[in-house]
């Protein structure tokens, strides 16, 4: 069974950058798409990002085009998220997370499991 822990979150001014880092261990890291979800208290977890298992492939939200870059080292069995221009409305727990099937693109909740333990991203205004 997949591990996933992620890393990196923390308080930044509006504005700032920060990069997040997801590792993997006990499970096939670099044969699966692996994505990044967020959420906020009183909401569902929301997608952000995905990357196909070479990382040659890669889908946004709408909301963080242009902003957010998601890579991944499958050498390192570690995912990334750089997250740049960040803004207040960005404030959430972040969560990596692995498509249920390596056949999977796309960024439905329900086509994604296991999750880290997430880490928070606090945006200041």
């Amino acid at each position: 069974q997949v591990q996933l822990v992620e890393s990196g979150g923390g308080l930044v001014q509006t504005g700032g950058s920060l990069r997040l880092s997801c590792a993997a261990s006990g499970g096939a890291f670099n044969s699966y798409p692996m994505g990044w979800f967020r959420q906020t208290p009183g909401k569902e977890r929301e997608f952000v990002a995905v990357i196909s298992s070479s990382g040659s492939s890669t889908d946004y939200a709408d909301s963080v085009k242009g902003r957010f870059t998601v890579s991944r080292d499958n050498a390192k069995n570690t995912l990334y998220l750089q997250m740049n221009s960040l803004d207040p409305e960005d404030t959430a727990v972040y969560y990596c997370t692995r498509a249920k099937s390596t056949l999977y693109w796309g960024g439905a909740l329900s086509n994604f499991g296991p999750w880290g333990q997430g880490t928070q991203v606090t945006v200041s205004s």
